[in-house]
């Protein structure tokens, strides 16, 4: 989707700059491939610029190797299309301003977060070239499938399923006309900022657009057959979703991908649910909800009266944010699953929902257990500040869900126990398969 922001009709000199920030991909990136489509059509330059932020909010040391072995890959396709990739750090406004100098129009990703949505709308008042925001990163654009925040899967389900159809997924690539021409006026960081070269990660994950490419592949080959038989004692799941945060994989590539497949129907629409649907609900959540990261606002008023009725019920275990950071509570469970989140940033997805109700269950109040949840969530998780993210911790407290039958401490919010797990999993593989882990990492 096609959004002009800024339109100056006196410009007709200077170059082109995409700015990236949402989609870190130099393919299947439409963004770049309008930006190179002006510069063509002005036979003008085009330069990607990027703006690294070292102390950017709540981010780690693993969500910054992630992401610059990512941008590695961006620097590397780019200059075999003769096009710059320029990276700076500090302060954003000023540094764009500085690469726009001479441009003709600013292109940028669309954000859905509080802090993108800032950050443009102030961009947008001090820049003076032409502005253009695309929107990449969801199948359909957000506004095209609902103007409202949507009450569940189900309502936003109704609405996508019209359009689905209808969509055009194909993606098409421009020549660019262009020699490489570095902007001379600019000192390009990118040398001094990206790494070297790749090194396996924290849980085995290595950042780019060509690892991602690499990993869909393979869950397509291996992994897809038995998608519907996911599990905590196995791995199953596409391992996707630091790829889709950093935006370093298109879930329009994913959809085209896994629509090509022939047969495993039923495993593909539940893949295809979670892409489209339960994504795409949690990137309307953060976008039409300002509060999406704020207790007062992440879900609705029969979840916060039944919690606060419970308010002060007896709770048999409480645990500290250190206590739970460190996993030092009674549940085996529990704790594996948060070794899994601090050694490799990542988690299954049934342990996500298990790890957030028993934080609920072991904090003195739900606001505690939400502050707590969150702040774990964002540190340690590859996707952690995600639309995804967010929206899994408000789920917890019944966003997204129905009420279900009342009891201590939860009210009418879902509950969940290790007896659920015990009743539907090989817990004891679990816990092994998460020891096998830990003590591959040590040795290492």
């Amino acid at each position: 989707m096609i959004k002009i922001i800024k339109e100056n009709k006196d410009m007709d000199k200077g170059y082109i700059v995409y700015w990236m920030q949402e989609s870190q991909r130099a393919n299947d990136n439409y963004a770049l491939e309008y930006s190179i489509g002006l510069a063509n059509e002005g036979k003008v330059p085009v330069y990607v610029f990027f703006n690294y932020i070292k102390n950017y909010p709540q981010a780690q040391k693993r969500h910054f190797d992630f992401m610059l072995q990512g941008l590695l890959d961006v620097k590397k396709i780019l200059l075999k299309r003769g096009i710059e990739l320029i990276i700076l750090d500090g302060n954003l406004e000023k540094n764009i301003k500085k690469v726009c100098k001479g441009a003709r129009y600013l292109v940028w990703d669309k954000g859905y977060l509080k802090l993108q949505k800032s950050q443009r709308e102030n961009l947008s008042k001090i820049i003076d070239c032409n502005i253009v925001e695309i929107e990449d990163n969801l199948l359909i654009p957000i506004e095209e499938v609902s103007k409202k925040e949507e009450y569940s899967a189900r309502t936003l389900r109704l609405k996508y399923s019209k359009l689905l159809n209808e969509i055009n997924s194909e993606f098409f690539y421009k020549k660019y006309n262009h020699e490489f021409q570095a902007l001379k006026e600019i000192k390009n960081k990118a040398y001094e900022i990206l790494p070297k070269k790749k090194i396996l990660l924290d849980g085995n994950f290595i950042g780019g657009e060509e690892e991602a490419i690499k990993r869909l592949d393979y869950f397509i080959k291996e992994n897809l057959k038995n998608y519907d038989k996911s599990s905590p004692e196995n791995e199953y799941s596409s391992k996707l979703s630091p790829y889709l945060h950093f935006g370093q994989i298109s879930p329009r590539y994913i959809y085209n991908k896994i629509k090509e497949i022939k047969n495993y129907e039923e495993q593909k629409n539940i893949f295809l649910e979670e892409l489209l649907i339960r994504r795409e609900l949690a990137f309307n959540f953060v976008y039409y909800n300002d509060n999406y990261d704020n207790w007062l606002g992440i879900t609705y008023n029969w979840a916060y009266d039944t919690l606060e009725k419970h308010l002060n019920d007896e709770r048999e275990f409480l645990y500290s944010l250190d206590e739970l950071e460190n996993f030092k509570t009674h549940d085996i469970y529990w704790n594996a699953a948060q070794k899994e989140m601090v050694y490799t940033g990542f988690m299954n997805n049934y342990m996500r929902m298990y790890w957030g109700k028993k934080i609920i269950e072991w904090s003195k109040s739900p606001r505690e257990a939400y502050e707590n949840m969150l702040y774990l969530n964002n540190k340690y998780f590859y996707d952690g500040r995600d639309p995804n993210s967010y929206t899994g911790v408000a789920w917890c407290f019944g966003k997204h869900d129905r009420a279900w039958k009342e009891r201590s401490i939860f009210g009418k919010i879902r509950y969940m126990n290790s007896n659920g797990l015990n009743r539907k999993f090989n817990m004891d593989l679990y816990i092994s398969r998460i020891n096998n882990i830990l003590k591959l990492r040590e040795e290492k």
